[in-house]
């Protein structure tokens, strides 16, 4: 059988969290110019939301993995939101998904980064042309899989050291990859590698014997998304389930991958950003503090926390407006491909947009995870809060693809009209 190494998986009937005695759960802030996105599907979504976010400071403290969350989104049918009408999915828009994004990012950041590769499998089989494939895993999304990935590796030139071979009795995995986010959940695992002569995509079931799944990630945030190693010891593939053959140096054109996978952080982010705000005017109201005045106090009457927390709000509307923005920008694009507008130029716009979202978003939620701590003093750096996960979970996200890289990208594109490099097929881990 499949092992999680130093894991032991919870049902979910007796999975789920319970809030320490003296962190309630977070309060609702007023969202004064913060309503992007579908009204009803936040409404529909918002217990679920407040149940993740009733936990989030124990699972942290505990390191205890979020299967329960995980399952409350794959019941609540969070899972399936993108997957078109046609195949039982809702076929919510990319606007829509994206404001949900945000908000589950501020209940548990750790959430959007498990499903993230599984968002991206959905998008993939949109964009497909192979209607049989996809009309299947759609309908295995529908019944509730969750696809997890295995791509990137810690070292080397390739991504893909782990070999598919072929024997008498079939395909063949073996070998090992890391920053294998949201495998530990999932049901299935999308795996990049090499036969001996191209690279090649296969799905496997996470159960299947010899697939080995440890939680061993090590980042300092974000760490609960299980983003450590997958190992592979000779792994039966079905033959149907080896899906993809191609060159590790093809580019990335004309789809919407490079640019989804970077928005969802962005989103995430905002999500970190709303967070930090909630926190915020959560300590600040009903308590008191003397230091630096005269008696007793409140810092909800004062006016420095009043200027602290409208920089913090300031903050989140903006970051949350950028995400909105570009969110509708993807449904745009969307629409230009199905009416056959859609170009080459099409796409590189639109990543030229994300990469210049991500560097405004990256900076303002790191100075609001920062400025958060401003409005309590040394109290509010009480590990019993864990006010630093913000800040810690936004900066592993902004690390996942370097921003400095980003940003020489857009100017290299303004100054000489060079489009992102990945296009011309170098190696990325997205």
């Amino acid at each position: 059988m499949s092992t999680i190494e130093s894991v032991a998986r919870p049902s979910a009937s007796r999975a789920a969290p319970h809030a320490l005695t003296d962190q309630p759960a977070p309060p609702a802030v007023a969202d004064a110019a913060l309503r992007f996105g579908d009204d009803d599907l936040n409404r529909r979504f918002a217990p679920v939301f407040a149940r993740i976010a009733e936990g989030a400071v124990e699972r942290e403290q505990r390191r205890d993995l979020a299967w329960a969350p995980v399952e409350w989104l794959r019941e609540a049918g969070f899972t399936k939101l993108r997957v078109p009408g046609q195949y039982g999915g809702d076929g919510i828009s990319l606007t829509s998904f994206f404001g949900l994004i945000t908000r589950l990012g501020e209940a548990d950041s750790n959430l959007p980064q498990i499903l993230r590769v599984h968002g991206g499998f959905i998008e993939f089989q949109i964009e497909s042309g192979d209607e049989a494939f996809r009309d299947h895993w759609f309908k295995q999304i529908v019944r509730g899989q969750i696809i997890g990935g295995a791509v990137s590796e810690r070292t080397g030139v390739t991504n893909n050291s782990v070999r598919v071979s072929r024997t008498d009795a079939g395909w063949y995995l073996d070998g090992e990859k890391y920053y294998t986010t949201g495998t530990l959940y999932a049901d299935w695992v999308d795996v990049a590698a090499h036969d001996g002569q191209s690279d090649v995509r296969v799905l496997v079931k996470a159960d299947t014997p010899g697939l080995e799944r440890i939680d061993d990630w090590d980042g300092f945030g974000q760490r609960l998304t299980g983003s450590g190693t997958t190992r592979f010891n000779h792994v039966r593939v079905a033959d149907e389930n080896l899906y993809r053959r191609f060159n590790a140096s093809e580019p990335r054109r004309n789809t919407l991958l490079t640019a989804y996978y970077q928005t969802l952080h962005i989103a995430n982010l905002a999500g970190i950003t709303r967070a930090a705000l909630r926190d915020a005017v959560g300590f600040a109201q009903g308590r008191t503090r003397t230091f630096g005045i005269p008696g007793e106090s409140s810092p909800r009457d004062n006016p420095l926390v009043h200027r602290v927390v409208g920089r913090l709000a300031s903050l989140a509307y903006s970051t949350q407006s950028i995400t909105s923005a570009l969110a509708r920008t993807f449904d745009d694009v969307t629409t230009a491909r199905a009416e056959g507008r859609a170009n080459e130029d099409t796409y590189i716009q639109l990543e030229i947009q994300v990469f210049q979202a991500q560097q405004i978003v990256i900076e303002q939620t790191l100075q609001a995870t920062t400025h958060l701590f401003e409005v309590g003093g040394a109290s509010a750096t009480s590990e019993t809060r864990r006010f630093d996960r913000h800040w810690r979970n936004a900066r592993v996200l902004a690390s996942h693809n370097p921003a400095i890289i980003r940003e020489a990208t857009i100017g290299n594109f303004y100054l000489n009209g060079t489009p992102n490099n990945e296009r011309f097929g170098v190696a990325r881990n997205a």
